[in-house]
């Protein structure tokens, strides 16, 4: 096993890692920031009213996200198979 190919598969591990946690993370920050805004308007500042919103936020996001994250994991399994399976046998 050479070093380039450690490197690509460490390397498209990384951008998987991106890929998969950028949806929940856009949600989480997009509803972070509404629940921001409503309370600097209201001037009601409980901890408890942010948690709740984003949780639900990021679980809907997880529910319907999940059968292209599944999908991503699979690619990436298959790439690393094709990838071992190159390798020349000595």
């Amino acid at each position: 096993m050479t070093q380039d190919l450690v490197m690509d598969i460490f390397r498209e591990a990384v951008m998987l890692a991106f890929k998969l946690a950028l949806p929940v993370l856009l949600v989480a920050m997009l509803v972070g920031l509404v629940i921001a805004i409503l309370q600097a308007a209201t001037q009601i500042h409980e901890q408890t009213l942010s948690f709740a919103p984003k949780a639900i936020a990021v679980g809907l996001t997880l529910f319907f996200m999940a059968p292209w994250m599944v999908s991503e994991c699979v690619d990436f399994i298959n790439f690393i198979f094709e990838k071992v399976a190159a390798i020349p046998i000595t």
